[in-house]
């Protein structure tokens, strides 16, 4: 189907407008997809071209993520998730393709039965709901992490914008966020920057941000790495954004106290 119906005037969609509005509108969007693919040269960890395949053409019982690692094909169904999943595969393929890898190395780990284990766990919450918080300023990330945020947030967005920014990384978040509520929270995953990163333009930002963090990445992480963010409380991003607003502790709930 044809995802018309997207409206990409939302700021948390502008940097995938140009890539997502024309794809949503092709009629066959999963080849198109294939095509900027192969224009883009994305590969998975073997160095096997990636491409987008229908759910329905996947002739072997090989796990989602084993079947990338193996042959280089992202089964993908016809829906939202999928789209938006595939997306993020041409935004951010060096991410992608650690988390691939991650899945895979982990995959055969002895867990306790009914568990998938933590860094799993870990790989699955960012590909899922990830948004990426960038900024200059190590403060406004030590705040954000404390819940602070009145003071991270209530701001013009002028104001934040120049010294911080935020890309979504999550395919499921995106998904949500076709039809926002303000309660949809994303797992952050921090990036601590020099000023001038700011002036570069910006598909420079994001090929930056794609090498960095799958670097990060590629260590190994914990679900204790992320913060949260309450992604319409980002500046400029809701109507309304008024000291009641972030004062809406259900929404924007204070840092739990840790026990010594």
């Amino acid at each position: 189907m044809a995802f018309t119906g997207i409206d990409w005037s939302p700021p948390w969609l502008s940097s995938l407008r140009e890539l997502g509005e024309p794809l949503a509108s092709a009629h066959d969007w999963i080849a198109a997809a294939s095509v900027l693919a192969r224009q883009r040269s994305l590969v998975n960890l073997r160095g096997l071209p990636v491409t987008f395949i229908p759910q329905h053409d996947l002739l072997t019982e090989t796990p989602y993520e084993a079947h990338i690692a193996s042959t280089g094909q992202v089964p993908t169904r016809d829906n939202l998730h999928d789209f938006f999943n595939a997306l993020v595969w041409l935004q951010f393929p060096q991410i992608k393709r650690e988390l691939n890898a991650l899945h895979v190395r982990t995959s055969g780990q002895s867990t306790p039965v009914g568990t998938r284990g933590s860094q799993r766990d870990a790989a699955t919450l960012f590909d899922e709901n990830a948004a990426l918080v960038v900024s200059a300023d190590v403060l406004l990330l030590e705040a954000l992490r404390a819940h602070q945020w009145k003071a991270v947030l209530m701001k013009q967005a002028t104001e934040f914008f120049r010294h911080a920014d935020v890309m979504l990384f999550g395919h499921a978040l995106m998904e949500k966020l076709v039809e926002p509520y303000k309660s949809i929270t994303a797992h952050v995953w921090t990036v601590a920057v020099e000023p001038d990163w700011f002036a570069l333009p910006e598909q420079s930002r994001i090929a930056d941000l794609d090498a960095r963090i799958a670097a990060r990445l590629s260590g190994g992480f914990s679900s204790a790495d992320f913060c949260h963010l309450p992604v319409l409380g980002v500046p400029g991003w809701c109507q309304g954004q008024n000291t009641e607003f972030y004062e809406d502790a259900e929404v924007f709930r204070p840092q739990r106290k840790t026990t010594s």
